[in-house]
């Protein structure tokens, strides 16, 4: 199934659009057809180029310097928007 970047000729809206055998192409802001297809990219995905991908970032990520600040940020969120996920330890 093929996506296709273009670009709205009546508004400038950049978009992605997959396009299937029924697709009528029209611009998602302003309801246009009058569209300009773009030249884009191929991309390829195998588990290998998924696995470097996450290699890398977890390289990245444990080399930051904020990686503790970001953690503690994250374990946070998730208590105050989901209490019940998170079982603390208290002192008897």
């Amino acid at each position: 199934m093929p996506i296709f970047d273009y670009q709205c000729r009546t508004c400038g809206e950049q978009f992605e659009l997959l396009v299937l055998k029924t697709t009528v192409a029209a611009c998602p802001s302003c309801q246009s057809r009058e569209l300009e297809q773009l030249i884009s990219a191929f991309a390829v995905s195998s588990e290998a180029t998924r696995q470097t991908h996450l290699q890398s970032a977890r390289r990245k990520n444990a080399a930051s310097k904020d990686l503790k600040d970001k953690r503690i940020a994250e374990f946070e969120e998730i208590k105050e928007h989901s209490p019940g996920l998170i079982v603390e330890n208290k002192k008897q």
